[in-house]
This record gives C-alpha cells, sequence and structure tokens, in this order.
C-alpha cells in the first residue's frame, strides 16, 4: 500500500499468461478509445482497498479496475456484463468445448 514498507522487489522475469498479455492490451486499447485515463484506473485501483492487495494479483486488480472504468464510462452496464459471462460460461470450461471440440 501507498508508503508503506514492502520489502525487496523481486527482479526475476516470468512469463505472462495470455490473459494478462489480454488485459495490459485491453487496458491500452480502451484508454487510446477515451473510456478512461491512467487517473481512472489508478483511482479505481485506490478505491478497492488494502484486502485487494492482499488478495488479488496485479492482472486481477487491473482488470477489475478497466471493468470499473468501462461501466462508468457507459461501455455496458453490470447487468450486460452478467448476462455475457453466463452467455460465455455456457460455452463450456476449455476453448475446445467453446469450440464444439
Amino acid at each position: 500500500m501507498g508508503g508503506q514498507a514492502a520489502g525487496p522487489i523481486p527482479n526475476d522475469q516470468h512469463d505472462f499468461a495470455i490473459w494478462e498479455k489480454r488485459v495490459d492490451a485491453l487496458m491500452v486499447l480502451c484508454s487510446t478509445k477515451g473510456f478512461f485515463t491512467v487517473d481512472g484506473l489508478r483511482r479505481a485501483l485506490e478505491d478497492m482497498g488494502e484486502e485487494a492487495f492482499e488478495t488479488m494479483t496485479y492482472y486481477e486488480r487491473w482488470i477489475a479496475s478497466v471493468n470499473q472504468n468501462l461501466v462508468e464510462a457507459g461501455a455496458y452496464s453490470i447487468e450486460e456484463l452478467g448476462a455475457k459471462m453466463e452467455e460465455i460460461g455456457r460455452r463450456g470450461e476449455t476453448y475446445g468445448e467453446a469450440q464444439g471440440g
């Protein structure tokens, strides 16, 4: 949390999961289209509170922030998001299932 001692920063690199790369791309695309600013993203991150920083990964927090900003910008509603998530959930657990294989 801001201003608190965090300990050493790990310098080792890791390979990002595809969903993490997609979160990063989504953030860039949506900010370029004017849905939010870096300040808007930071505000949503800070509004999450300390528990989010203790329990969520970096990209989990970022996608939550992107989502909050897109809802606030009117890109979609919570209800529309819920309906789409249910639709996608019915496709299957894996990419192969979703493709009918």
